[in-house]
């Protein structure tokens, strides 16, 4: 993708297609807009005032600036009623918060991703990792994102929550539609109306059925985290909270291990460094979510009253979004930005967000993407594209996301697990 920018710093507004519509290559883009300011108004959502900022120093500081509220309470009318009328079930978490709101309901997950608790499932995600793989044809064409980046997670998460394998595709199916709210037409939001009411009686239900009989899932430990902390939580939190771990860790780590593959395997020099030297996986995996973020851009901002952003004039209720992925190739920090480089340190990527809204799910993630990527690259060998690069379609939506869309691959073999 390459967007047309104004000539000048106080041109004209970029089109709606610069936030929602990233491609296969958005980085000239982002270059040429950096270049240009730190801030530019964007027709995008229509009708709203509304600005992308794109230099990482700017992102920084508008991810810990007070008067840019993630709440819908401050967002433009027709996109709060729309929230509030078609998935109420979305908006009562900390992703839609704000401190002091944030900080308690975030308290939900306080005891979630602690180290005991990753090291303990550890061993499962290693299984289901090679269950995955043991599924795949002795040799020929694969499809690596839909046959293995898609499920792993989406099983990984399902069983820290307690989910039956069977319900797991409704999940995912449900998940997929909450996750690019609001809609624009009749059609979708209605979809996601019956989402939102399919899954909060589901989560309900689950929840109903741990409280009765707890145990050491993700629900229960939630569930426990709300009773110890005194907080006087509602079920619509602790439902929205649920929600929130089903998507976000889903499509996040399904991204990174796709677009970490897709990386990888288009940089010949770096993937035989990976495979010489495996214990430079964490490095390689810190430099995959800079390289190519399974999140293009941060949940969107609003301003809550008259500001500006580097200088830029910003209205109350304007939306504000802040491109990940443009910062994360800012040359001001990252040398030679447009190079993968897997021993990157330091690696100061925004792709888990900044601050008190760093992604609380960063270290399962961590964990999935460096279990994945040891046990392909081992038992895969010859591991290799089976399309030209600029050939591997690429997919975008309304929640941010931004990874492969299929990823044909081939090896040699499959080794035993």
């Amino acid at each position: 993708m390459t967007v047309e920018l104004p000539e000048s710093k106080a041109g004209g507004t970029l089109p709606a297609e610069f936030c929602t519509r990233p491609g296969p290559n958005p980085y000239p883009s982002y270059a040429a807009a950096r270049e240009q300011s730190p801030v530019h108004p964007i027709d995008y959502p229509n009708p709203a005032e509304a600005y992308v900022v794109t230099d990482y120093e700017t992102v920084v500081q508008a991810f810990t600036d007070p008067r840019l509220s993630k709440s819908v309470d401050n967002a433009p009318g027709f996109f709060r009623d729309a929230l509030r009328e078609s998935s109420p079930v979305l908006i009562k978490n900390m992703l839609t918060s704000d401190p002091p709101k944030h900080t308690r309901l975030r308290k939900l997950l306080g005891n979630a991703f602690v180290p005991r608790r990753l090291k303990l499932l550890r061993p499962r995600v290693q299984e289901i990792t090679d269950d995955l793989i043991d599924a795949l044809p002795e040799t020929g064409v694969v499809d690596l994102y839909n046959d293995f980046a898609l499920p792993l997670p989406m099983r990984v998460i399902c069983e820290f929550l307690g989910v039956p394998p069977e319900d797991r595709d409704v999940l995912h199916d449900w998940g997929m539609v909450l996750s690019n709210a609001p809609y624009a037409d009749e059609e979708g939001n209605r979809r996601l109306k019956e989402a939102s009411e399919g899954i909060e009686s589901y989560l309900l239900a689950h929840m109903s059925a741990r409280r009765a009989d707890p145990r050491e899932d993700l629900t229960s430990v939630v569930l426990r985290s709300a009773d110890e902390e005194g907080g006087g939580y509602t079920d619509d939190e602790i439902v929205s909270t649920l929600v929130l771990l089903v998507i976000a860790g889903h499509k996040t780590t399904s991204n990174l291990i796709g677009n970490g593959t897709q990386a990888l395997l288009r940089h010949p020099e770096q993937f035989r460094l990976l495979l010489d030297r495996p214990e430079l996986v964490t490095t390689a995996i810190e430099e995959f979510l800079r390289y190519e973020g399974p999140v293009y851009r941060a949940p969107q901002r609003f301003a809550s009253e008259d500001m500006d952003i580097a200088g830029h004039p910003v209205g109350r209720n304007s939306v504000v979004h802040l491109m990940l992925n443009s910062a994360n190739r800012d040359p001001a920090v990252f040398e030679d930005p447009d190079r993968l480089d897997i021993t990157r340190k330091p690696n100061r990527h925004l792709s888990f967000g900044y601050s008190v809204h760093f992604c609380p799910g960063a270290p399962l993630s961590r964990v999935e993407g460096d279990v994945a990527f040891t046990t392909l690259l081992r038992r895969l060998p010859g591991l290799r594209l089976a399309v030209p690069d600029d050939q591997v379609p690429w997919r975008y939506d309304n929640s941010a996301s931004r990874g492969v869309e299929r990823l044909p691959i081939t090896y040699d073999r499959r080794l035993p697990r």
